[in-house]
């Protein structure tokens, strides 16, 4: 799933070569993809691209008044091309869910793996009437997002840290992948409860979020949008690596399956040495 870093990065390269071009196609192929109908998804056709931004890890393109807003979800993808192929792209059982053409004829493709089609498309004359956007809490690396907030975030939080980190409504941004590298990071188990930290947990925690967000945006900045998912797979140290071993330690990453997904941890950072348990036992092993 493109998160925080990821979507930054993105939001960084279309400005760079969609900013002061004109859209001239919107060509939906996946009807499922479209989540507003007025505006009509055509309303951005013959308006400039003006502007880029992001709001957690939704991606806006300001168009004269406009806003197409994307929601790239667990598997979606955005693929940019210099020049587009002729002619409309053809309904069918493939990735792609919908495509803008500029009028340099370049542009890119909304593209989604798997059978869970959850890409989202938005056209709004305020990002505030997308529901995920309002409902975003803060950025964890805007300017005023200090250690004091975090802390205030997380007081009266009665589940895991793992969980309230990935809450959108509590923190804007992060995903599954980079909420077990900022664990990692800041040496701390998935399983304890986020209202239970101490002052030095939260200044840990809260360091670790920072940093890690931030070496991660870095180390994607000035990537073509083609390049970020295998940036993102190599940067993660923990997430995706059961079975390997740990950089900091060398101890062994371990894993806890979910119905759907998983946590990635190394006992020996972060767990006292100590393996966790099923996620469904909601308990560590004593």
């Amino acid at each position: 799933m493109p998160e925080l870093p990821e979507v930054e990065a993105l939001k960084d390269f279309l400005t760079d070569h969609a900013v002061g071009h004109e859209v001239v196609r919107v060509l939906p192929v996946a009807i499922s993809v479209l989540k507003t109908y007025d505006p009509p998804v055509t309303a951005v056709e013959g308006h400039e691209i003006t502007g880029v931004r992001r709001y957690g890890k939704f991606l806006d393109l300001q168009a004269d008044g406009l806003h197409l807003v994307t929601h790239l979800a667990r598997a979606g993808w955005l693929q940019w091309r210099d020049r587009l192929p002729d002619g409309p792209p053809r309904p069918g059982k493939g990735p792609l869910a919908l495509r803008v053409a500029l009028e340099t004829g370049a542009g890119f493709d909304l593209t989604e793996a798997g059978t869970q089609k959850r890409l989202a498309v938005y056209v709004v004359r305020d990002p505030q009437e997308v529901p995920g956007v309002a409902r975003l809490g803060p950025d964890p690396l805007a300017d005023d997002f200090d250690e004091q907030r975090l802390g205030r975030l997380l007081t009266g939080e009665r589940r895991q840290i793992k969980g309230a980190l990935r809450d959108q409504s509590l923190i804007a941004g992060v995903g599954n992948a980079y909420s077990d590298e900022i664990l990692h990071a800041a040496g701390m188990s998935p399983f304890k409860l986020a209202s239970s930290l101490s002052p030095e947990e939260i200044r840990r925690l809260y360091e670790a979020l920072r940093s890690t967000l931030t070496e991660a945006v870095e180390r994607s900045r000035g990537l073509a949008a083609g390049r970020l998912k295998a940036e993102k797979k190599s940067g993660l140290r923990v997430h995706g690596r059961a079975g390997e071993p740990c950089p900091v330690c060398g101890g062994t990453i371990r894993e806890v399956s979910f119905s759907d997904s998983s946590l990635q941890y190394c006992p020996t950072c972060q767990t006292g040495g100590k393996p966790l348990a099923d996620r469904r036992m909601s308990r560590l092993l004593k």
